[in-house]
């Protein structure tokens, strides 16, 4: 949560010089030791397949929005909410997966 508001910048791996959704994630869960491929198609191909209501803080969930399949990707942190780093309004936030434009375009989520 410290880096709400850290601006979006794509291709972005740091809080120094940005984050896009996939580089945001895979920076998060290397502080933690964790690995993660650094594009969000192929972290949607990892870890296990978590149904909608069973998600908890750490999952990863998957958004269809600028092409078919998985091109988003943001980290629950809570029931209903998400941290993610957006490219509209361009600074790293929470999210509620009910919001009509996320439940629309959820494609899916991991457990890693």
């Amino acid at each position: 949560m410290s880096f709400m508001g850290v601006p979006y910048r794509w291709g972005g791996a740091t809080p120094e010089t940005g984050f896009d959704c996939s580089g945001f994630v895979q920076w998060v869960f290397s502080r933690h030791g964790v690995a993660l491929p650094r594009e969000t198609s192929m972290q949607f191909d990892i870890g296990a397949h978590v149904n909608r209501g069973d998600l908890l803080p750490g999952d990863l969930v998957f958004f269809e929005t600028v092409s078919r399949g998985a091109s988003h990707v943001g980290l629950v942190i809570g029931p209903d909410t998400f941290v993610h780093a957006p490219s509209e309004r361009g600074v790293v936030r929470v999210e509620h997966l009910s919001t009509r434009y996320w439940d629309t375009r959820f494609v899916g989520a991991r457990r890693i």
